[in-house]
């Protein structure tokens, strides 16, 4: 038996409970992963509120963790016992001691990068990774807008951006986060509540955008649009306000023959050799100390409900884990 983090029914982190389940032994192509570090992400809130459909209930949480592997399933070839390693890319269950999953799904963690490191980049790192590099490819030379810059995708996107010579606009909602993501690289920054496409205007003298990064959702959707120049991309690949309404897709062609895309990291890495190279690109770009990862909080497994109720208030930034 161990201990996790479930739900038996949707709504706030009061329905987060810290019980006791058995721990099944690995199957054919699955592995056991005993857990050093769980990562926290907005996707867990979406999980435990009913935003996103849970495949049954009661449910462990969770979508990312680092450890080392325990137990090993036939046939399986991708990992051994004793490897070190850390995943992100479901399914649901990270919020426990241990778990058994799909060995496929698990990356070796190079040497040199911390459990905590790992179950803090996974999830967030892959997602800055084909954002930045697969959806949009961005060039040097580009000014491109990051919203919610001084959270934890946000602050590795910011980086990454800078890194690759764009010119980076980051949107944040208090003035310490403004602070936060302009010691990361943002060349500017634009308080939730002001006239964003009035400052992308002044910003680039009128040229406006060729893509706008929006984890945001409802609120931020339509401003977003404005801030792109024809045929510009708007990449919405988050909710934290809320999912966006029905839209009319005739704004798009209003607005300037835009592209809009909702795409997700299971799709993108779906693949083993996708998910890879996809984790080598991130794993490359954090030891060459080009993006610095951040683990800014920490929280007892236990104490996940604390974990979330701080994420919602965005009392949060950069990246969080969860402690067994």
């Amino acid at each position: 038996m161990i201990h996790a983090i479930r739900i038996h029914e949707h709504g706030g982190p009061e329905k987060m409970a810290w019980e006791e389940i058995p721990l099944p032994a690995p199957k054919a192509g699955e592995a056991l992963v005993r857990h050093h570090a769980v990562g926290l992400n907005y996707i867990d809130v979406y999980f435990r509120t009913g935003l996103y459909k849970l495949p049954a209930l009661p449910a462990v949480l969770g979508m990312e963790g680092a450890g080392v592997v325990e137990a090993v399933g036939e046939g399986v070839t991708e990992v051994k016992v004793g490897d070190r390693v850390a995943y992100a890319t479901g399914p649901l269950g990270a919020y426990a001691e241990a778990r058994v999953l799909k060995a496929d799904r698990l990356v070796p963690l190079p040497e040199g990068i911390s459990f905590e490191q790992g179950a803090a980049m996974m999830l967030q790192g892959l997602t800055a990774q084909y954002l930045l590099r697969t959806t949009y490819r961005v060039q040097s030379g580009q000014t491109i807008l990051i919203h919610a810059a001084a959270g934890g995708v946000g602050l590795i996107m910011v980086q990454w951006a800078k890194h690759l010579g764009c010119t980076v606009i980051g949107t944040v909602s208090t003035p310490e986060k403004a602070e936060l993501a302009k010691a990361h690289g943002a060349d500017h920054v634009v308080l939730t509540g002001e006239d964003l496409p009035a400052a992308v205007k002044r910003i680039t003298g009128g040229a406006m955008l060729p893509v706008v990064y929006d984890s945001v959702g409802k609120d931020t959707f339509m401003a977003s649009l404005d801030c792109l120049a024809p045929l510009g991309m708007m990449v919405s690949f988050g909710n934290a306000s809320g999912p966006v309404p029905p839209v009319d897709i005739g704004i798009l062609s209003a607005k300037g023959s835009l592209y809009l895309t909702r795409p997700t990291l299971a799709s993108y890495t779906a693949k083993r050799e996708d998910l890879l190279n996809c984790a080598a690109d991130l794993f490359a770009v954090v030891q060459s100390g080009a993006v610095q990862l951040k683990v800014n909080q920490r929280y007892a497994l236990k104490d996940a409900a604390q974990a979330h109720r701080d994420l919602e208030a965005r009392k949060t930034t950069g990246s969080t884990v969860l402690l067994p």
